[in-house]
C-alpha cells in the first residue's frame, strides 16, 4: 500500500493547480502489488516546459511497457506551491499517484539545461532527500541523471548517484537490470553503484576525484579500476514506433502544445558553436513509413490538432519534400496542421516552401547566427549571405509577413563591422518584401562556449561587453517595422558558468538555493545578485569560468567522452581561424571526427528513389489548402452534450477543459463542422464559464455535425473514453438553436472549520433583510456599482449539516451576475483564502 499525499488544502491556494493533479489522457496508473522497481522521472522546471520534453515521455514508456516496473511523473512546482507544501509539512510527490517522492526506488531528473540545477535541490529537498550523494544511506532512493547537460554535470555531479551519457533507450533497460540483480544478491549501495558503473554510458561521479591546485583543476582521478572514462552511450537507430503512438496529453497549456515526431536525431553540419551537433551525432533517420505511423496514430490516440517534425535541422531530411506531401494530404480533411520548428535557409527547396503554404503560418525563423559571410565561415555556418536574403524573397513571397532572425553576439573573431552588419542584413531582408506590412524581428544571445565543440577553449564575453553590444543594436536597428529581443545578459553569464564549471560549484549552488535561487531560467525569478554575493562568501571567482581555456589544459568534462575525438576539435578550432569549411558527413564523406566504427555507430540515411520525382509532381501541380465542408450546402445537425466536471477537474480553467473536450472530440472522429478561414476550429459553444474550484453536475455544450448520430447513447460512451476521469458525459440530444435565457443556478458550499458559524449565520440573516446590498467594482480601470440583493435568491445552511450552505443565484443573460465566491467574501465576510478553500458544487439550473 503507498502513501496518497492530500491536496484539498492547498490547491485551490495555488496559481494554476492544474499542474499538480495529474490524470492526463495515456498517463500510467500503477498497481504497486505488482511493482517491484519504481522510478520518478523528474523534469526540474515548471509542468508547462516538462510536458513538451520528448526524453522523459520515451523513457516513460520504455519503463512502463516492462512488467514489474513503474515509472511516474514530477516536475518543479512554482514558488506558491513550494510555500504551501512546506506551510502544511507535506511532501514533494508524484503526479500518476501523489506518492511521496521517498518512497521511490529511483528518482530520475532530466538535465536538459542549466539554468534549472536549483530546481534540483527543491525538489530533493521538499522530498526530504539529502543533497549530496555521500550524506544518503541505504534507505533513501538512488538519484540519477540524464539528458543535455549529462556531458558536463560535474557543477551538480555531486548531488547524484549516477548519470547516463547520451541515449537512454538502451542504457536506462541494463541500468534496470543491475539494480534487481544488485537487490537480489543483497549490494549496497556503494556495491550497486559499482556494479552499474560496468554499464557503458552510466558515470557514477563518486568513482572520479578531481584535483586542484593555484585555484586550476589539474586532473581527474578515477577510484576504479578499468574505469578511467565514460563514454556516451549511442543507439544504432531511434526507439521502435510502438513506445510512441500514445503521447501524453497535457492537462495545462505546454510551450509546445502539439504532438512531437522525431524524424531524426543528430547533425554533422559541424556548426562549431553547436554542442547539440557533437553530442548527439552520428544522424540517425526514421523512415517515412515510421514517421507516418508516428503521426496517424499520435494524432488519433491525442487528438492533438497539430504536429511538429523534430530534429536539429528537420531541412535536412532526407525525403522532407515527399514527407510533408504525404503528411499534408492526409491530415488536411483533419484539420490538423504541420509545423517544421527546425528548418535551414539553405534546405528550403520550392517543393517544400509550396507544402508549407498549405497551413497556418505564423513567423518565420532564419538562423544566420552571425552577421557577415566572414563570421559565418569562421563558425561553419555553411549559408551566405545571398542565401539569407533569397530565403527571405521567397518566404514574403509565399505569404509570410513576419520574419524573426538569429544571431549570437561574442563569437570567436567577432569585430565591429560584424555587429554592425546584423543591422544591415535585418534591413536588406526587409527590402525583400518589396511593399506591404512587414516585420523584422530581431533575436540576440550571447555566445556561451560549450563544452565537447570546437570553440570549448574559447572565453566568452563578461556582462559589462554583452551589455554595450546590446545597446548598440539597440541605437542602431530601425523602429519602424524592426524589433530587437535579446537574451538576458545575467542570465548567459550564469548559463556559461555551470556549462564549463567544475565541481567546486556545488557549494555556490546550495548557497545560492538557501539565500532563494529558485527557477533561474525564468527572468522574473532570476537575480543575479544572489549567485554574487554567496560566490563572495565561498571565495569564488565566477569570472574566472568564462576566460579562455589552454588547449592542453585539464578541462572539467575530459573524463566524460562523447565519441569525437579531441584531436578533431582542435583541428575545426583552428579551421576556424582560417576560415576553411568541413562538409556535412551525410553526403559529403566522412570527415574523421572519430565517432563512427561503421558497423555499430554510423549514419542512418533514408533513401528514397521516388523522392525527387514526388517533388516535380508536386512543383506542377500543387494542392489546395485546407478542404473545408460549405455549411452552406448542406443541413446541420446540433446536439447539446450534457458533462460533470468533479473531482480534480475543478482545477482546471475553462480554456484549458475546452482544449480537452476538442481534443476528445477529435479523438471519437465524430463529423464535426469546422469554422471558415484560414485557421478554421471546430463549431463548438460551451455553457458560460466555470470558474476555477468549482465543481459541476450541470455543465453542456454544443456541437454542429455534418451527418445526424444514429445511437446518440453509444456516441455518449465514445464521447466518455475519449475524455479525461473528471468529465463524464451524461447524455447527448438533438437541439435546435435558441436563444439565451435567465436562470437560477443552485450551489452546495461546504465550508471549512475555520470559518466561524455563528458569524457567518448573522451576515447571513442581515444581507436577507436588506433591501439592497450595493457592493463596487473595478473593471478595466471603471468604477461600477452593482446591487448583490436581487441576484440572491436563497442563503441557507443545509438542516442537517451547518457547514454545508445552499445557495441560488440569479445569472441574468444580458446583464451583470455574480459568483458563489464574490457572495462568500463581499456578503458573508469570508477572506479571499477562506472563501478559496470552500468547496462549491454546481448541481441545479432553472429557467426562469
Amino acid at each position: 500500500m503507498t502513501t496518497k499525499v492530500p491536496l484539498d488544502s492547498i490547491l485551490p491556494l495555488v496559481q494554476k493547480p492544474g499542474r499538480y493533479i495529474g490524470g492526463e489522457l495515456n498517463a500510467v496508473r500503477p498497481d504497486y502489488s505488482q511493482i517491484d522497481l519504481s522510478f520518478a522521472l523528474v523534469f526540474p522546471d515548471l509542468y508547462e516546459i516538462g510536458m513538451s520534453h520528448q526524453g522523459l515521455q520515451i523513457l516513460y514508456h520504455i519503463i512502463n511497457r516492462q512488467p514489474g516496473l513503474a515509472a511516474e511523473r514530477c516536475y518543479t512546482p512554482d514558488v506558491d506551491m513550494e510555500a504551501q507544501l512546506r506551510q502544511h509539512k507535506l511532501p514533494l510527490f508524484s503526479l500518476e499517484s501523489r506518492r511521496p517522492l521517498a518512497e521511490f526506488d529511483v528518482i530520475g531528473f532530466t538535465l536538459p539545461y542549466e539554468l534549472c540545477y536549483t530546481n534540483i535541490l527543491t525538489v530533493l529537498d521538499l522530498a526530504g532527500i539529502p543533497f549530496r550523494s555521500e550524506e544518503r544511506g541505504e534507505d533513501f532512493p538512488l538519484i540519477i541523471g540524464g539528458g543535455a547537460c549529462a556531458m558536463n554535470p560535474e557543477p551538480v555531479a555531486d548531488f547524484f548517484d549516477l548519470i547516463v551519457l547520451g541515449d537512454g533507450e538502451e542504457a536506462v533497460p541494463e541500468l534496470i537490470w543491475a539494480l534487481r540483480a544488485s537487490r537480489e544478491q543483497g549490494f549496497s549501495r556503494a556495491e550497486t553503484l559499482q556494479c552499474c558503473a560496468d554499464i557503458q554510458g552510466v558515470y557514477v561521479p563518486s568513482l572520479f576525484k578531481p584535483r586542484y591546485s593555484d585555484g586550476r583543476l589539474t586532473a581527474i582521478e578515477p577510484l576504479k579500476k578499468d574505469y578511467p572514462a565514460v563514454t556516451r552511450r549511442i543507439v544504432a537507430e531511434l526507439p521502435p514506433v510502438e513506445l510512441l503512438t500514445r503521447p501524453l496529453v497535457p492537462l495545462v497549456k505546454p510551450v509546445h502544445d502539439r504532438l512531437g515526431v522525431e524524424i531524426a536525431r543528430g547533425c554533422t553540419r559541424s556548426c562549431r558553436f553547436c554542442q547539440a551537433g557533437m553530442i548527439y551525432r552520428p544522424v540517425r533517420e526514421r523512415s517515412r513509413e515510421q514517421i507516418m505511423k508516428l503521426a496517424e496514430e499520435g494524432v488519433h490516440n491525442s487528438g492533438f490538432d497539430e504536429l511538429a517534425l523534430l530534429s536539429l535541422s528537420t531541412g535536412d531530411y532526407s525525403d522532407l519534400p515527399g514527407l510533408l506531401l504525404e503528411l499534408m494530404d492526409h491530415f488536411a480533411e483533419e484539420h490538423v496542421s504541420v509545423a517544421l520548428p527546425s528548418m535551414r535557409v539553405g534546405t528550403l527547396t520550392p517543393e517544400v516552401i509550396e507544402q508549407i503554404k498549405r497551413v497556418r503560418k505564423s513567423g518565420f525563423t532564419v538562423a544566420p547566427e552571425a552577421g557577415t559571410d566572414r563570421l559565418r565561415e569562421v563558425i561553419n555556418k555553411g549559408i551566405t549571405e545571398e542565401d539569407l536574403l533569397t530565403g527571405c524573397r521567397d518566404a514574403f513571397a509565399a505569404g509570410w509577413n513576419v520574419i524573426k532572425f538569429y544571431f549570437m553576439i561574442g563569437l570567436p573573431t567577432e569585430t565591429q563591422e560584424d555587429l554592425e552588419a546584423i543591422i544591415d542584413l535585418a534591413v536588406r531582408a526587409k527590402k525583400e518584401a518589396k511593399g506591404g506590412r512587414t516585420q523584422i524581428n530581431v533575436s540576440v544571445s550571447t555566445f556561451v562556449p560549450k563544452p565537447h565543440t570546437p570553440f570549448q577553449w574559447h572565453g566568452q564575453l563578461s556582462i559589462a561587453e554583452t551589455k554595450e553590444r546590446i545597446d548598440f543594436l539597440k541605437r542602431k536597428l530601425p523602429r519602424k517595422g524592426f524589433r530587437l529581443k535579446w537574451h538576458e545578459p545575467y542570465q548567459s553569464f550564469l548559463e556559461g558558468l555551470f556549462s564549463r564549471g567544475d565541481r567546486r560549484l556545488a557549494p555556490l549552488i546550495e548557497a545560492a538555493w538557501q539565500a532563494g535561487a529558485r527557477l533561474d531560467g525564468w527572468s522574473d525569478h532570476f537575480l543575479l545578485e544572489r549567485w554574487q554575493e554567496a560566490a563572495e562568501q565561498l571565495g569564488l571567482d565566477l569570472e574566472a569560468y568564462l576566460r579562455p581555456k589552454d588547449q592542453d589544459e585539464v578541462l572539467p568534462w575530459d573524463h566524460l567522452h562523447c565519441g569525437v575525438d579531441r584531436a578533431f576539435l582542435k583541428e575545426e578550432y583552428q579551421k576556424a581561424l582560417d576560415q576553411v569549411y568541413t562538409p556535412d558527413c551525410r553526403n559529403k564523406g566522412c570527415q574523421q571526427c572519430g565517432l563512427c566504427d561503421f558497423k555499430n555507430i554510423k549514419p542512418l540515411i533514408q533513401k528514397n528513389d521516388e523522392a525527387d520525382q514526388t517533388g516535380e509532381q508536386q512543383a506542377e501541380t500543387p494542392k489546395g489548402t485546407w478542404k473545408r465542408t460549405e455549411q452552406g450546402q448542406q443541413p446541420i445537425f446540433r446536439y447539446r452534450v450534457h458533462y460533470s466536471r468533479v473531482g480534480d477537474g475543478r482545477f482546471l480553467g475553462h480554456l484549458e477543459v475546452l482544449q480537452l473536450v476538442f481534443r476528445g472530440l477529435h479523438r471519437t472522429r465524430l463529423p464535426i463542422l469546422f469554422s471558415q478561414g484560414f485557421n478554421p476550429s471546430p463549431k463548438v459553444s460551451f455553457s458560460p464559464a466555470l470558474p476555477v474550484g468549482v465543481e459541476s453536475h450541470i455543465e453542456y455544450f454544443d456541437i454542429d455535425l455534418s451527418s445526424p448520430i444514429k445511437n446518440l447513447q453509444e456516441a455518449a460512451e465514445l464521447l466518455n473514453i475519449s475524455l479525461p476521469d473528471f468529465l463524464a458525459v451524461q447524455e447527448m440530444t438533438a437541439i435546435q438553436k435558441k436563444p439565451p435565457i435567465d436562470q437560477i443556478i443552485s450551489y452546495q458550499c461546504t465550508l471549512p472549520d475555520s470559518v466561524d458559524l455563528e458569524q457567518l449565520a448573522g451576515h447571513g440573516k442581515d444581507f436577507l433583510a436588506a433591501d439592497q446590498f450595493v457592493i463596487e467594482r473595478i473593471r478595466k480601470q471603471k468604477k461600477r456599482e452593482l446591487d448583490l440583493r436581487p441576484l440572491v435568491k436563497r442563503l441557507d445552511p443545509d438542516s442537517e449539516d451547518a457547514r454545508l450552505l445552499l445557495l441560488d443565484l440569479l445569472h441574468p443573460h444580458a446583464a451583470a451576475g455574480t459568483s458563489p465566491r464574490e457572495i462568500l467574501e463581499k456578503v458573508l465576510g469570508l477572506s479571499e483564502e477562506q472563501s478559496r478553500l470552500v468547496r462549491i458544487v454546481k448541481w441545479r439550473a432553472q429557467e426562469v
